[in-house]
């Protein structure tokens, strides 16, 4: 009878390790009512501020490209002013993770801060939400949900970090471009209809909780390899 209750306790635990959730994602609510016309028609030039500063959606947080002189240089994407320097935080804490195993908790926070604005930022750009955003923190519909890592880092995936998150890149490349085409048509329905459709609706939501995974993940704000799923 031991041997049962110890194998049922094992299959119980089991089974409560693979329902916690990713520690990174995002909750966005869905509107309840019809949708700002006028606003989504012009949704790229109030956002252009927010574009500026935390850039666009999709933006690959680490970029490599080949320079005149044929040598493989460090880049930044498409994630504006304020993701540039939490970029350039992330290779800072790269050195004080692999040496100490700790994230400075400033830096961890900067970058954090980065992030939730630019998860409220896209929800706007992207039409998924009509409200326009604060700049920083501040209420909104669209939240980032990301706790702060306890204890020492994981030394070893840190550093082969951004090797590491390149099957994502791929991935995220092809559904970048889908996420492009679902929301010019769903631009169109809410200009006919006032309604955003709700399965490209739930797709949007996919792609943007993926995306920010692996750039929590780049960031070096989580050790745990992120999810290959559209689940928010």
């Amino acid at each position: 009878m031991d041997g049962l209750e110890d194998g049922f306790e094992e299959d119980v635990v089991d089974e409560v390790v693979d329902a916690v959730p990713y520690p990174v994602g995002v909750d966005i609510k869905a509107a309840t009512h019809d949708r700002n016309r006028l606003t989504a028609a012009f949704r790229f030039f109030p956002a252009l501020p927010h574009i500026f500063l935390v850039g666009g959606p999709v933006a690959m947080v680490f970029a490599t490209d080949w320079g005149s002189d044929s040598h493989l240089d460090w880049g930044y994407g498409s994630a504006g002013l304020l993701g540039a320097v939490a970029g350039l935080v992330a290779v800072f804490a790269w050195f004080v993770i692999v040496f100490t195993a700790r994230h400075p908790d400033g830096l961890w926070k900067l970058a954090a801060f980065y992030l939730r604005w630019r998860v409220r930022a896209i929800a706007y750009m992207t039409l998924l939400r009509d409200e326009y955003p604060p700049f920083g923190d501040g209420e909104y519909p669209a939240e980032l949900l990301l706790s702060m890592p306890e204890g020492e880092r994981d030394r070893v995936s840190v550093f082969f970090r951004f090797f590491l998150a390149i099957p994502h890149f791929v991935i995220l490349w092809f559904l970048g471009l889908a996420w492009g085409v679902t929301t010019a048509i769903a631009w169109v329905v809410i200009l006919l209809t006032g309604r955003y459709p709700e399965g490209l609706y739930g797709f949007a939501i996919g792609v943007l909780a993926w995306s920010i995974r692996v750039e929590a993940y780049l960031l070096l704000l989580r050790d745990e390899y992120p999810p290959f799923t559209l689940r928010a």
